[in-house]
């Protein structure tokens, strides 16, 4: 079957689309959560440009406007920027594919974050004119420095018990549940993993 009688395929007859849910909607992003087993496929509107980050690692097959289909191995923990375009991705390995596509509202802006006000070792993935997106562990019973984080998405691949200290002095205790998305307004603190298991997060910043 050619690329575009694939892609058709998979508009007009989406019986095997995966499992979608919203989890974050406001004035700046829109968070959809996806659940693709084997042979799933789930289209994309495409009106705004997106970071995708993966819960599980697999093989995404997508087609654009009609075009052949393009695959590419994805990692867990990985965070994907794609542009605003119409496509269909499409489950193409053998296990289940997990992942949250943010979409940017907004249209951006010209300043360039990179690492700062981040804790020390926080890794930048990607930047641009849409979104800085970074990513954190913190190991079980360890603490952070002091740091500032901007509005952001978090989304939780490895779940712990936290305690934020902030400049106050106040003491906020919170929790992280792997696989939780979740909308964090900007703060300055210090970060503390009071439990027994290393947190891991891919916080993403809009513009």
């Amino acid at each position: 079957m050619s690329g575009r009688g694939w892609f058709m395929g998979l508009l007009v007859a989406i019986a095997a689309s995966g499992a979608q849910s919203e989890k974050v909607r406001n004035e700046r992003v829109a968070v959809v959560e996806v659940t693709l087993r084997p042979g799933e496929a789930a289209s994309v509107a495409g009106d705004y440009p997106s970071v995708t980050v993966y819960f599980t690692s697999g093989i995404v097959a997508a087609a654009a406007g009609g075009g052949t289909p393009q695959s590419e191995t994805v990692r867990r923990g990985e965070a994907v920027f794609r542009a605003a375009q119409a496509r269909v991705e499409r489950n193409s390995g053998a296990s289940v594919l997990h992942f949250a596509r943010v979409e940017f509202l907004g249209s951006g802006g010209a300043e360039t974050w990179g690492s700062s006000g981040l804790s020390p070792h926080y890794q930048v993935l990607l930047e641009n004119q849409y979104t800085r997106v970074y990513d954190i562990r913190i190991p079980a019973h360890t603490a952070e420095p002091r740091h500032t984080h901007k509005d952001r998405v978090v989304i939780c691949l490895s779940g712990a018990q936290l305690r934020h200290l902030m400049p106050d002095g106040r003491q906020e205790d919170s929790t992280l549940k792997t696989g939780e998305i979740a909308w964090r307004r900007g703060s300055t603190h210090i970060g503390q993993n009071l439990g027994n298991t290393d947190l891991w997060v891919i916080a993403v910043e809009p513009k």
